[in-house]
């Protein structure tokens, strides 16, 4: 995991995630964009919302193709989230976490979104926005991996 100073900041609670999640809804569907109210995709939204309670992004973002997962094989957002954000078993991912999607179970993962209530998630919606789904059966078969931002508190326990 990154080594965050934190010094300076309080640590994210789940609440903020949350409300800092949907503030993006809305906001146009742009490859390897991530501006709120700009644009973004699955993973500009993470990073956005990384840069808006850490500062700077945790590393350099390659620029990368819509078939950059099936052309690689390789599971770089699951790697990614292990360097940088807190690994958590995906049936105990909560409200705040990243959720991560394969489209299909030969493939690495390469969706991302933020859950925003126990069955609901924000995500960029390819072609679309920014939206809130419903983590209904078909999603759920896909979660590949969920993660917690560093530091991640509960408003009860600020």
């Amino acid at each position: 995991m990154t080594q965050i100073d934190l010094a300076d900041r309080l640590p994210p609670t789940r609440e903020a995630i949350v409300a800092a999640a949907r503030r993006w809804i809305g906001t146009p569907y742009r490859h390897q964009a991530s501006l709120e109210g700009a644009g973004c995709d699955c993973l500009g939204l993470v990073r956005g919302l990384w840069r808006e309670f850490y500062g700077d992004e945790p590393e350099p973002i390659p620029p990368y193709a819509p078939d950059w997962a099936e052309a690689s094989r390789r599971e770089a957002m699951i790697e990614a989230g292990r360097r940088n954000l807190v690994a958590v078993p995906v049936d105990v991912a909560r409200p705040g976490d990243v959720v991560l999607f394969r489209w299909r179970s030969d493939l690495p993962a390469k969706h991302a979104g933020v859950l925003v209530a126990p069955a609901r998630f924000v995500h960029a919606y390819e072609g679309m926005a920014v939206v809130e789904s419903p983590l209904g059966p078909w999603w759920r078969r896909r979660l590949a991996a969920a993660f917690a931002f560093p530091g991640v508190t509960d408003a009860s326990e600020t």
